[in-house]
C-alpha cells in the first residue's frame, strides 16, 4: 500500500523548494547536495527522500512553480482592452511585484535551468515563451508597425532584460519604487519601440548646407 501524505505536506514540500532556492541562488546548484539541502532545510536525508528522490526534480519544482506563479500573475493582470501604455504598464508592475520576495528563485531561473535534462528544460522554456508572448502582444500594442516584423522579439526581450536584472541593484528602501520603475520601464519600451524601424526625419537642403 501507498503511504499516505501527511495533510502538511504541500505546505513542507514548498519549503523545501524554498529553502533549496535560497541554497542553489547562494552557493551554486552545482555545489549544494542532498546532504548539504535536508541541513539547510532542517530535515533528515530520509526526509528530504519523501519528498524529492534527487537534486534534479528539486531544482525542476523549483524553477516550474516560480514561472507558473509568473504566468498566473501576468495572466490576471492583462488586460488587452486597455488602453495600450497601461495595458503594458499594468504587465510590467505586476510582473516587478511578483518578483517581491522571489530574488532567489529568479537567479536560480536564470543561472540554474542549463542544469536540467533537455526535455525538462524544454517544458519549462515553452513556459517562458508564454510570459514573453504576453508581453509581445502588449509591446506590439504600443507600437503597432512592429508586429509581425523581426523586431518586435528582440525589442520584448530588451523589456525583459530591464525586469528580470533589476534584482541586483533595486533596494525596496533606495530612492525608486517597484511602481516608480514600472512607470520608468513602460516610458522607455513606449517610446523606444515607437520609434524602431522609423525612418528619420529628413533633413531640408537648406539645412544640410547650414551644417
Amino acid at each position: 500500500m501507498a503511504r499516505s501524505r501527511a495533510n502538511d505536506y504541500d505546505d513542507k514540500r514548498q519549503a523545501i523548494l524554498d529553502r533549496s532556492a535560497e541554497l542553489f541562488s547562494a552557493h551554486g546548484y552545482d555545489r549544494a547536495s542532498m546532504n548539504k539541502i535536508a541541513e539547510a532545510c532542517g530535515v533528515s536525508k530520509a526526509n528530504l527522500y519523501h519528498y524529492y528522490k534527487d537534486k534534479e526534480g528539486l531544482l525542476f519544482d523549483v524553477i516550474r512553480f516560480h514561472l507558473e506563479e509568473l504566468l498566473e500573475v501576468v495572466e490576471t493582470a492583462d488586460d488587452p482592452a486597455a488602453a495600450p501604455e497601461v495595458r503594458l504598464r499594468g504587465l510590467i508592475a505586476a510582473l516587478l511585484e511578483a518578483y517581491r520576495d522571489a530574488d532567489s528563485q529568479h537567479n536560480v531561473q536564470i543561472s540554474s535551468m542549463r542544469f536540467l535534462p533537455a526535455e525538462r528544460q524544454a517544458k519549462l522554456k515553452a513556459m517562458e515563451r508564454d510570459l514573453v508572448r504576453i508581453f509581445s502582444a502588449a509591446v506590439a500594442g504600443v507600437a503597432p508597425h512592429l508586429k509581425g516584423t523581426k523586431i518586435l522579439t528582440p525589442v520584448t526581450m530588451s523589456l525583459f532584460g530591464m525586469v528580470n536584472w533589476h534584482y541586483l541593484w533595486f533596494k525596496s528602501t533606495g530612492s525608486v519604487s517597484r511602481d516608480e520603475y514600472a512607470d520608468i520601464v513602460t516610458r522607455l519600451i513606449s517610446d523606444g519601440a515607437r520609434n524602431v524601424l522609423k525612418p528619420p526625419a529628413k533633413t531640408s537642403k537648406r539645412n544640410a548646407a547650414a551644417e
